[in-house]
This record gives structure tokens, sequence and C-alpha cells, in this order.
């Protein structure tokens, strides 16, 4: 083999060498290609669920804070509209205490039919008293009470004092129990110039003598009383059933 034959077998080698190097090359390239994009499709993906999960958190937050904003308002709104409803409650007690005011008055007594029988008569404040006291000493059951009304008072239950126990001995088969005028007095009736001074619509206050009974009669007792337990139909009856 001459030279030349050498040469030409030498070059078709490096040729040959060359081209697979070149294919080699290639393939490395889009392989790497393949690797690059799979590699940035993973972290675009990876990307987009955290800009989704981001999302979501703070979408769940705005809604969150939406429902306490709702529940506050709707809470203050409610507490509005009790506060509305009490304030009318209120008035219609204030009303009613103003009331009893004309029946421990003789010359503008008004008809209770609740509080007791025939309030018809010029006396019936009196009839109301001996009424009271005899309830407070069937309630008391004591041989001896100590009794407290309003100075302006004390005249008219002096003169029903004897009925009230004559009343009570017939009642109970029992003696007469000894009635005391307490001097301590309860407060006068409400004043006009002085809403927040302390005050009696009028009745009596009853205590055994040791003080350990006490039994509260007074009108301003009463209508507590009855208000307390005529509050929820007075509420129904104005504003209707709650929902």
């Amino acid at each position: 083999m001459d030279d030349g034959d050498v040469l030409k077998q030498i070059h078709q080698m490096v040729e040959f060498i060359r081209q697979e190097a070149i294919e080699r090359s290639n393939e490395f390239s889009v392989s790497a290609d393949e690797e690059f994009n799979i590699e940035k499709l993973q972290l675009v993906e990876a990307e987009k669920k955290k800009i989704r999960q981001e999302y979501e958190r703070k979408y769940k937050q705005v809604e969150v804070r939406k429902k306490i904003e709702y529940s506050m308002q709707l809470n203050a709104s409610r507490i509005k509209f009790l506060q509305a409803q009490d304030e009318i409650v209120k008035d219609m007690k204030e009303a009613a205490s103003k009331e009893l005011l004309r029946v421990s008055d003789d010359q503008t007594a008004y008809s209770y039919k609740k509080l007791l029988q025939a309030f018809s008569e010029a006396s019936n404040y009196k009839k109301l008293l001996h009424a009271l006291i005899l309830q407070s000493l069937l309630r008391l059951k004591e041989p001896s009470v100590l009794l407290r009304c309003r100075e302006v008072d004390k005249k008219a239950v002096e003169s029903v004092l004897e009925d009230c126990k004559r009343e009570y001995a017939e009642k109970t088969q029992v003696r007469a129990p000894t009635i005391t005028i307490d001097k301590v007095y309860l407060p006068p009736p409400p004043s006009a110039s002085d809403h927040h001074a302390p005050s009696c619509s009028g009745g009596v206050v009853m205590a055994s003598r040791d003080g350990k009974i006490v039994f509260e009669n007074t009108l301003d007792a009463r209508l507590d009383v009855a208000f307390r337990k005529k509050l929820p139909e007075i509420r129904k009856h104005i504003f209707g059933q709650s929902p």
C-alpha cells in the first residue's frame, strides 16, 4: 500500500470520527435541550402551584374576614334591635309606675283589676292598703309584726289596722297579731323635680319583730313581680314571635 492509500484511509477514519463526534454532539445537545425543557416545565408548574396555593390562601383569608365582618355587623344590628326593644319595654314600665301613683291618690284613683277588686269609690286606696296589709299578715303568720309605710299613708294605714287584725283573726282562727308602725318610713312619692331620688308609689312592707322574715308588698314591688312574670307575653304581643 502506497502512501496515497494510507493517507486516504487516514482521511476516511478522520472523517468517520468527526462525523460520529458531530452526531454524538447533536444527540447530547438534543438530550440536553429535552432535559432543560423538562426541568423548566417542572419549575414553571411548581411556581404555578405555589401561586395557586397562595391565591387560595389569600382568598380563604378574605372570605373568613368577610364572614367575621358580617357576623360583627349582624351582632351589632341585633344588639341595637334588642336595645331598642328594651327601651320600649322600659318606657312601658315607667308609664305603669306613673299610673301607680294614681292608685294611691284618692282624688284620681285608677281601676286596676289585677291589683285588687273594686277601685270605683273615693276610698279605694284605703281598700287597697287594707288588702295589702291583710295579705302580708297571712303571709307572715307572726304574732307580732312591724309595718313600714310612707309617711303620707300613715293615717290611712292606722284607719284600717283594726279591721285587718279582726279579719286576720277570723280567717286564721288565731289571736289577732300586734302591729307596730315603724318610725322609719318608706320613701315618699316620686318627685317631679328630682327623678333620681328614692321614691315609693304606695303599699307597705311588713316584717317579723326579729326582722328575719320580710314581706315587701309595695305597689312598686308588685309591679316588678307582675312585669317580670308578664315580660315574655309583653314582648311577644308588641314585637311578635322571635325568629
